[in-house]
């Protein structure tokens, strides 16, 4: 299994950004899919996630209302729509993949790399 995370880079306080995360080598229909990110001296954070099945999304409060999670099941690719973007969004965002279960940690699963947003002021 890989996840290739990409669509990274520098934007302004306020701009946009879109995440692409390219799933291959099973099928996820049983999976949820999610983002993290790491900033610079800090712990993984959880972003959000999308059940690959159906579609349902949620998020961390942090991001609600301005990140947008969704998928393209027949390119196998998964997207983070990052809007109205603040400085303390610069982190490197992760994508990952676990399978379905509320209790299944994400540690159990499939990690990408990482691609890295940083957001001026």
């Amino acid at each position: 299994v890989q996840l290739q995370a990409s669509g990274g880079g520098l934007v302004q306080t306020g701009g946009s950004l879109r995440l692409s995360c390219v799933a291959s080598g099973r099928t996820f229909s049983s999976y949820t899919l999610g983002w993290f990110r790491q900033a610079p001296g800090k712990e993984h954070e959880f972003v959000g996630a999308i059940r690959w099945s159906g579609g349902s999304t949620y998020y961390s409060d942090s991001v609600k209302g301005r990140f947008t999670i969704s998928r393209d099941n027949a390119k196998n690719t998964m997207y983070l729509q990052m809007n109205s973007l603040k400085p303390e969004d610069t982190a490197v965002y992760y994508c990952a993949a676990k399978a379905l279960g509320v209790s299944t940690p994400w540690t159990s699963g499939y990690w990408g790399q990482g691609t890295l947003v940083t957001v001026s002021s």
